[in-house]
């Protein structure tokens, strides 16, 4: 297998794209191909601050590294839920997160979950009415809230995340198999900034997972391979796996299916969700200010209180 650019030998080959490139050209390409998605969806300019959401895996720091090469203003930002009961899963990842950014001279904000609130995410997620099972809708309610106040305390313009092809194609397939227009409508690579809501933006929406993994190893990025604890066995992965197996049998098949979905909604297909067509503006938490969908506490603040 040869490099399609130069002939050398190639170290990856991606059918989907009919494209076998060498070390040097894939580097090269994917900070190439993510510049391109950053313009394509007019998601940031260099003028802007940027906040990213690092977690010591492979997608958050690649993407944090191209940002920087290509010499966006970006910071990080890494929440240590204290998943460490089984096995030092956060301990790790934030070794390795902050590692990464001494390594580059980057600034790294970190937030003790435990340390700020008094519990880890598996303590909160015992303590709640569904504290028998996994503590992941509690973590998810936890990351958004944390992600969105600290990027508007910050004044930073944009929130970035590195949710890969696999992590959208497999969000989709699951609120298209449940139908939640309510979630179709915001799965966009670019959510504009609404009050009360920063702007959230994920160039890496068109990169195979691999692909992804591949930029971290060539690169010599070190990151925590294996997944979160509380995964095993998650509708997630099952999803990720029955897509996977789409994709032996039909080469480029998430590809399509992501694109197919952002046709559909630049026709209009799905509704707005209240977020993007300012409902909540007039609602806020009593406690903190931010948006919400209930009178009082928000869901942030009524799990941290236990309210």
């Amino acid at each position: 297998m040869k490099c399609k650019k130069c002939r050398h030998d190639a170290v990856i080959d991606m059918r989907h794209h009919n494209l076998a490139l060498c070390k040097e050209h894939y580097l090269e390409w994917m900070v190439l191909q993510t510049e391109r998605s950053i313009c394509k969806f007019g998601m940031f300019s260099h003028d802007e601050r940027l906040l990213v959401a690092v977690s010591g895996g492979k997608d958050s720091l690649s993407l944090w590294d191209i940002l920087w090469k290509l010499g966006y203003a970006v910071d990080g930002l890494y929440l240590d839920l204290g998943i460490d009961e089984e096995e030092p899963y956060s301990r790790q990842s934030g070794e390795y997160a902050r590692q990464f950014a001494a390594q580059r001279g980057l600034h790294l904000q970190v937030i003790d979950i435990q340390q700020e609130y008094g519990e880890s995410i598996p303590e909160m997620g015992r303590r709640t009415k569904r504290g028998h099972t996994k503590p992941c809708s509690q973590c998810g309610l936890v990351k958004r809230y944390l992600l969105n106040k600290q990027a508007l305390e910050g004044g930073y313009d944009a929130i970035v995340t590195a949710h890969n092809l696999d992590d959208e194609a497999a969000f989709l397939f699951s609120n298209l198999t449940h139908w939640s227009l309510q979630y179709l409508g915001r799965q966009r690579p670019l959510l504009p900034a609404t009050s009360g809501f920063a702007r959230k933006a994920k160039p890496f929406c068109q990169f195979y997972e691999r692909e992804c993994a591949a930029y971290a190893i060539l690169n010599g990025i070190q990151y925590i391979y294996h997944e979160c604890p509380y995964a095993e066995g998650s509708k997630q992965l099952r999803n990720k796996s029955l897509l996977n197996q789409m994709e032996d049998q039909q080469t480029g098949f998430k590809t399509q299916f992501y694109l197919g979905y952002l046709r559909a909604l630049e026709q209009g297909i799905f509704p707005q969700s209240q977020e993007d067509a300012g409902v909540l503006e007039k609602k806020r938490c009593h406690r903190c200010g931010q948006p919400t969908q209930s009178a009082g506490l928000c869901t942030f603040c009524r799990l941290v209180t236990g309210k």
